[in-house]
């Protein structure tokens, strides 16, 4: 798999995560994880490992990493699992991100590593830690995830 594929999260056609997702780095400058500072090393059906670089652009006003980091990189790297697992039989979708905030931090690079609870037919729960760089662990949460023949009907406005 290419670096590029791996830095800007954009996983390969065969893996069907999500209809239309750019597989070319021209279509995609500035995709969400390089906002987050998210760079996944490994993806596979069985863990997902990536590092968080943490800036002052990722703060609440009280000057700590916002939540809402946090709970952006668990679903990423729940979803990259849950995606790689299910394979072309159709789509993963998040339903349910359960994050706690454990330790406050605010700056550093953080690793966050997501492994299966579950994998079943209709649905996967991944359970995700982040540590710093002591190994600490700083956040960890919980995303179920649907197994969908595919996403081409999702956010579709419905007629009565």
């Amino acid at each position: 798999m290419s670096e590029w594929l791996l830095t800007c999260g954009v996983l390969p056609a065969a893996w069907r995560y999500g209809d239309g997702m750019p597989s070319d780095p021209h279509t995609s400058p500035n995709n969400f994880n390089d906002r987050l500072g998210l760079t996944i090393t490994e993806v596979s059906g069985d863990q997902v490992v990536g590092h968080l670089v943490l800036t002052p652009e990722l703060h609440q006003p009280f000057g700590i990493v916002h939540g809402g980091v946090y709970c952006s990189v668990i679903e990423t790297v729940a979803s990259y699992g849950a995606a790689s697992w299910f394979g072309d039989k159709g789509n993963v979708v998040g339903v349910s991100n359960h994050t706690n905030f454990i330790r406050a931090v605010r700056e550093g690079t953080l690793t966050v590593r997501s492994t299966p609870v579950h994998r079943g037919r209709t649905q996967q729960l991944w359970k995700v830690d982040i540590t710093d760089e002591a190994g600490r662990l700083i956040a960890n949460g919980e995303v179920r995830l649907a197994n969908i023949p595919s996403t081409a009907a999702l956010g579709q406005a419905r007629s009565n």
